[in-house]
């Protein structure tokens, strides 16, 4: 279990590294990576689908989904990489905790979630958002104003919706009867079961920032 905790958390941070990389290099840069992340994205989502509706729906949905990604970067990116710290750990902790602890399952869907999983989810990225804080002194740097409520209930809406994305992709695995949405990723499977809950948890938060802040 440590081994696939260690593989799991080094995939993670590589990952989690380039992505910022591209995200902060320029458009042209960001631009790429949207593309072939899109494209990695698209293939791996026909292989779940059962029919010509789910695919065209996910289709739709992932171009949706990749768009709230560069506009919100566009937006505003301090708020945008806070998201994206939310929902990564969002992932480790439920993981790390839901391995560790283990514990009644959360739901049939997916029966490697327990609620160990789901607390561990919301600790961690609770803990990291404090920490993104602490470097920055206060809340004004997203040049926003942003108060202790908005704070506390962006974190916990965020990472609620990214636990969701995640069950929901486990449920098209399931209906699909396989494992992982591929095999590029060592700890994870494919691209899809690495950003299952941000394809849902950037959108939720682009629409958070637009229309709440």
């Amino acid at each position: 279990m440590n081994n696939e905790i260690s593989k799991r958390l080094i995939t993670a941070v590589i990952i989690s590294l380039i992505s910022i990389l591209f995200i902060v290099a320029g458009d042209f840069f960001l631009i790429l990576f949207l593309i072939i992340t899109f494209s990695v994205s698209i293939y791996e989502w026909k292989r779940l689908a059962s029919n010509n509706y789910i695919l065209l729906t996910g289709f739709i949905y992932l171009i949706f989904s990749f768009s709230c990604f560069y506009l919100f970067r566009d937006t505003n990116l301090s708020f945008l990489m806070f998201a994206l710290l939310i929902s990564i750990f969002s992932d480790i902790g439920g993981f790390i905790i839901g391995k560790l602890f283990k514990g009644p399952k959360l739901t049939k869907i997916s029966p490697n979630k327990t609620f160990s999983g789901m607390f561990g989810s919301y600790l961690f990225s609770y803990l990291i958002s404090f920490f993104y804080i602490k470097i920055f002194n206060n809340f004004n740097f997203f040049n926003i104003q942003l108060s202790f409520y908005d704070f506390t209930f962006f974190i916990f809406f965020l990472a609620t919706i990214n636990q969701l994305g995640d069950l929901l992709i486990s449920y098209f695995k399931r209906l699909k009867k396989v494992d992982d949405t591929g095999k590029l990723l060592p700890g994870h499977g494919g691209l899809l079961d690495r950003i299952d809950g941000l394809i849902f948890s950037i959108p939720a938060g682009y629409t958070f920032y637009i229309f709440y802040l």
